[in-house]
């Protein structure tokens, strides 16, 4: 078995590389980036083509195989921690407090946040209810926004998949 540490090296990155392009051009593909997604897939194709053929010619050497599983793992984390930083497309989070009466809806729409509220009935009790849409940047600054106000608040968030109208509907649009 020969041990040739460039040889890795080259098989790790490039797979590294590819699995990283192909989780991001996946999350790209499920936001709806319909130019973006495509074009980056050529690039990931090149790339894996070359990485798995490097491995299929050395199948021999159990390290080459070791070094491209490694590259593809490393490369899975790597893409979500880009794809967190970047944080691409909407989040809707739907919030409801006990406190009926809460001045929370103003205090986020004078943040610039758009939301809707109603009253509805919990098992103990009525709540008022909130319906917030925004960027997945800035959800975690709603997030804490919120806690601080109600710290007993409840919150789930989870993505639209399709927005039309209302108040941000100039914007969710734009650069899709």
């Amino acid at each position: 078995m020969i041990f040739d540490l460039g040889l890795l090296a080259k098989i790790f990155a490039i797979n590294l590389s590819y699995v990283t392009l192909n989780t991001i051009r996946f999350m790209l593909t499920m936001k709806g980036y319909r130019i973006l997604a495509p074009l980056l897939s050529m690039v990931e194709i090149v790339i894996y083509v070359l990485g798995l053929s490097m491995v299929m010619n050395s199948l021999d050497n159990p390290l080459n195989l070791a070094a491209y599983a490694l590259g593809y793992g490393a490369g899975i984390g790597i893409g979500i921690k880009i794809e967190d930083w970047l944080a691409l497309g909407y989040t809707m989070i739907t919030v409801m407090t006990q406190d009926v009466s809460s001045t929370m809806p103003n205090q986020l729409r004078d943040l610039g946040y758009g939301v809707s509220s109603y009253r509805a009935n919990g098992r103990d009790g009525e709540r008022l209810v909130l319906e917030i849409l925004l960027t997945r940047k800035a959800e975690r600054h709603l997030q804490n926004k919120v806690l601080e106000i109600d710290p007993k608040a409840f919150m789930v968030s989870y993505d639209p998949k399709y927005i039309h109208g209302g108040f941000w509907s100039k914007r969710v649009h734009l650069g899709k």
